[in-house]
């Protein structure tokens, strides 16, 4: 069967959750250091409100869903033109190896063209070696390195 990447459907709820469950865990949140359900559930609200720039993508076969991705457009002070970031990136783990995460970005990259955007971006953890095998092929690395301050 053929891979099928489209929009996330509110009907997906019941299989995007443990793809979203999954890709958390693997960045360490889960347990006691999982999100609280409401960002969930916000989340979720999100990629159905025609008002917000978040979206969400996903792999599906025969009915399945393999994977998924989200993306949201902001602003930038070096550009006119909304820019995008593909936020999250994940496939099942019995799906991987199958092209899932490359017709994800790809996918990503479409929506983004369409929208005018000049630009697509996203950060990795550095110790994901094997995605970044994958990014390499797809995109340049740009060299920036991410810091951040988690207040409150």
């Amino acid at each position: 069967m053929a891979i099928t990447i489209r929009a996330a459907r509110r009907d997906d709820y019941a299989q995007w959750k443990p793809l979203w469950d999954a890709y958390n865990a693997f960045y360490g949140r889960e347990g006691p250091t999982a999100l609280d359900p409401g960002v969930t559930r916000a989340t979720w609200e999100r990629f159905h409100d025609e008002n917000e720039p978040m979206h969400a993508l996903v792999a599906e076969e025969s009915g399945k869903l393999l994977g998924i991705t989200h993306y949201l457009f902001h602003r930038s002070t070096n550009a006119i033109a909304p820019i995008c970031y593909l936020q999250d990136l994940f496939t099942a783990p019995q799906a991987r190896g199958k092209g899932i995460g490359r017709a994800l970005i790809e996918a990503v990259y479409e929506k983004a063209g369409a929208a005018g955007a000049p630009r697509v971006y996203w950060q990795t953890h550095e110790s994901n070696t094997t995605a970044q095998r994958l990014y390499e092929k797809l995109a340049e690395r740009s060299g920036f390195i991410v810091y951040r301050k988690t207040l409150g």
